[in-house]
């Protein structure tokens, strides 16, 4: 029983050493998201429905549930986050067809409701900004950190298109993107949106992290609070004895 669980612990180390280095081991930029602010998350949440869940679902969100979390009134909600016919109480999916899917891109989209927990912040984030054109691909792009990977450039327009260089520094190679198309947004304008749509993405994975952050805070002011009093409280108790 023991070295079964000791192989366990060994199998998720090397897991969590694969992600944190990305697919192509290649190191993994830093996310640094905070899901606390509900303007990243509204904005991460319209980059989704306009770009993401044409192919990709998150089953386990429903729209009222959203849009309750991140502060948008449901006439917000009909008006610029629902396309389809879909209810307010329903949860997020796609029309597209799975099989349908899987002719055309090689592989099925997955559910996104978890994948923050799966792969972490750093890697989906990393993933969005690893993109470069590729010829050999069929979708005429290829990704730094998952190298080979079914999914099209959806956000071309917004990054625009990118070559991807290999230089050798200090006996270490290392990668510079180079860009050939310019797109509708900078650099930083760009690393800006991908970081509110994976604070979106994370969200959704734990929609309690919410609950939490309100929590602590209160939690945190009460023992503050608790320790005033218990500080003044010692000193009556020794101000004889001193």
């Amino acid at each position: 029983m023991i070295i079964k669980i000791l192989l366990l612990c060994l199998q998720l180390f090397f897991w969590s050493q694969s992600f944190a280095a990305g697919s192509s081991g290649v190191e993994l930029l830093d996310a640094n998201v905070d899901i606390g602010r509900r303007n990243s998350l509204q904005r991460g949440a319209q980059t989704f429905f306009n770009y993401c869940s044409g192919c990709h679902s998150i089953q386990f969100m429903r729209y009222n549930r959203m849009a309750s979390d991140i502060g948008l009134s449901e006439d917000v909600l009909k008006t610029n986050l629902m396309f389809a016919s879909d209810k307010v109480g329903d949860n997020i999916k796609i029309a597209m067809d799975s099989e349908e899917a899987a002719s055309w891109f090689g592989v099925s989209p997955p559910d996104l409701s978890v994948i923050a927990r799966v792969r972490g912040e750093d890697w989906l984030y990393s993933f969005l900004n690893g993109f470069y054109v590729d010829p050999d691909r069929p979708t005429g792009v290829n990704n730094l950190f998952f190298p080979e990977t079914a999914m099209p450039h959806v956000l071309w327009e917004l990054q625009g298109y990118r070559t991807l260089e290999k230089t050798e520094r200090l006996g270490s190679d290392s990668y510079a993107f180079k860009t050939i198309v310019e797109g509708k947004l900078t650099p930083s304008q760009y690393e800006t949106l991908t970081r509110d749509l994976v604070s979106f993405l994370v969200y959704v994975g734990e929609p309690a992290r919410l609950v939490r952050y309100q929590i602590g805070f209160w939690v945190i002011a009460f023992l503050i609070l608790l320790f005033v009093f218990s500080y003044l409280t010692k000193r009556e108790y020794w101000r004889d004895i001193h």
